[in-house]
């Protein structure tokens, strides 16, 4: 589940395409959350590889792939924002599938002063 690497292909294809002036009417924009969810289901959850699937999503809407040279320099701290939402949707999956389940129980909060109580 890479939802964060599913909405940057997504926001990333249709900034470069108005970086290269194109206009993107509504199919093609329903196209491109389409791939770019497709591709961020089939890719690999290795770094660098939302930039590879990337080019999957460009080629599908027609925007040119040499787009992908406006984005490149800043990949890598967008690589790190993309990591966090997806490590949290993940995260978050799972905590509701152990819920619905009854496999999450109640957290056991300790109080602070149990340790310092003289009996």
């Amino acid at each position: 589940n890479m939802d964060g690497t599913s909405l940057y292909q997504a926001v990333a294809a249709v900034f470069i395409a108005q970086a290269f002036g194109m206009h993107l009417d509504f199919a093609t924009q329903l196209g491109i959350i389409a791939t770019a969810t497709l591709a961020s289901i089939g890719s690999a959850a290795v770094p660098g590889a939302g930039m590879v699937m990337l080019v999957i999503v460009l080629a599908q809407a027609g925007i040119p792939e040499a787009g992908l040279a406006l984005i490149f320099a800043v990949d890598r701290p967008l690589d790190m924002c993309r990591t966090t939402v997806n490590v949290t949707g993940d995260a978050t999956v799972s905590m509701l599938v152990a819920k619905s389940v009854g496999k999450l129980g109640t957290p056991k909060v300790k109080d602070w002063d149990d340790n310092y109580s003289k009996k």
